[in-house]
């Protein structure tokens, strides 16, 4: 059994992701990042591009690319920041919205799929580790 963690998270990490991909793909019509994307605005309407590159992890160029195409495909919109000409807010269309109650139930049945097996103790251990290794990787 494979004893380093910097590999098992990395692996871990990448399949979780493509099967978290394939899953929003297939049921949803997105991406897993666009639904991330989707929930973030949903729980911050009218947040800048900025925060939404914070939230998800992405280099800016990555969230205009992501921002370009959610807009395109009738999820989002994007309106002009009254404070700063240079920044947009962001805000779900009524698409983007109909689209929440999809996303949800999914990574709901995620979470029971990496709990599968495991006691609450167990979990709590996990959820600790990780949570450390978020703070100290920062």
């Amino acid at each position: 059994m494979e004893k380093r963690l910097f590999t098992l998270i990395n692996a871990a990490q990448h399949r979780m992701f493509k099967f978290a991909d394939l899953e929003c793909e297939n049921r949803l019509g997105l991406t897993v990042t666009q639904s991330a994307a989707l929930m973030f605005i949903a729980k911050n309407e009218g947040c800048q591009q900025k925060a939404l590159a914070n939230a998800t992890g992405l280099n800016q160029s990555a969230v205009t690319g992501l921002i370009n195409r959610m807009k395109k495909n009738g999820l989002i919109e994007r309106k002009a920041c009254a404070e700063d000409g240079r920044a947009s807010m962001l805000y779900l269309s009524e698409k983007g919205r109909l689209k929440l109650p999809e996303i949800f139930p999914l990574v709901g049945e995620l979470n029971d799929k990496l709990t599968a097996n495991f006691t609450d103790k167990e979990i709590d251990i996990v959820t600790r580790f990780l949570n450390n290794v978020i703070r100290e990787f920062k």
